[in-house]
C-alpha cells in the first residue's frame, strides 16, 4: 500500500524552509516554524525531508545552490584579485538580503547546544571545504605570478574566510550594504597584486 501523493514541491518548500533557518538560526527554528512556513505538516515534512537536521543540512545544499552560489562562482573568475573580489561582493549581497541578514552557514548554526553538535560540525566543514577550495586557486595565482613575493596563498585565502564571515556578522547588527562595501573597497586596495 502506498501512501497519498505528495501535493507539493519539494524544491518550493525548501526554499521557505532555508529563509525560516537563515532568520532563526538552526536552533532558534521550532517545527512548528517550519511547518507554518512551509505550508505542510509535521508528518508530511518527515516524509519529504526526515528530521529538522536532515532538513537544516538540505536546506545547507540548496543555500549553496542558491543565494551563495557566489561562493563557487568565484573560483573561476581568471585571477586572484577577480576571484576575491566577486567573493567580496557576492557575500555582501547575500549577507545584506531580507532573508537573513547575515549568512546561513556561518549565522545558522555557531550558537548550538550539545544537542546540535552534529549540526555544528557539518557546518564547520562545509566552511572549511570552502577554504580549502580558496586556497587551492590562490595557489594557482600563486604560481602565475600574480602576487608580490613573499605572499602566502593560504594565509591570503584565510583573511578572505576571516573577512567574509566577518561581513556576515556586521550585516546580522543591521551594518547596511553600503558600508559593507567600503570594507571591501579597503581591502581590495590592500590586495597584493604584482
Amino acid at each position: 500500500m502506498t501512501g497519498r501523493p505528495r501535493t507539493f514541491d519539494i524544491e518550493d518548500r525548501l526554499e521557505l524552509a532555508m529563509r525560516v533557518f537563515w532568520r532563526h538560526g538552526y536552533e532558534g527554528t521550532a517545527l512548528s516554524d517550519l511547518t507554518a512556513a512551509m505550508g505542510i505538516n509535521r508528518p508530511s515534512l518527515y516524509a519529504a525531508y526526515g528530521n529538522k537536521e536532515a532538513l537544516f543540512r538540505q536546506c545547507l545544499d540548496h543555500y549553496h545552490r542558491g543565494p551563495a552560489r557566489h561562493v563557487r562562482e568565484a573560483l573561476d573568475e581568471p585571477t586572484g584579485r577577480a576571484v576575491a573580489e566577486h567573493l567580496l561582493r557576492g557575500t555582501v549581497a547575500v549577507v545584506t538580503r531580507e532573508e537573513g541578514p547575515g549568512c546561513l552557514l556561518v549565522n545558522g548554526a555557531l550558537a548550538t547546544g550539545e544537542g546540535s553538535a552534529a549540526v555544528r560540525a557539518d557546518a564547520a566543514a562545509r566552511r572549511a571545504e570552502a577554504r580549502a577550495a580558496l586556497r587551492a586557486r590562490l595557489r594557482l595565482a600563486a604560481e602565475a605570478g600574480e602576487f608580490t613575493p613573499g605572499t602566502d596563498p593560504a594565509v591570503l585565502a584565510d583573511y578572505l574566510t576571516t573577512l567574509t564571515h566577518g561581513l556576515a556578522v556586521r550585516a546580522t547588527d543591521g551594518t547596511p550594504a553600503e558600508e559593507l562595501h567600503r570594507t571591501v573597497d579597503f581591502a581590495l586596495l590592500t590586495w597584493p597584486d604584482a
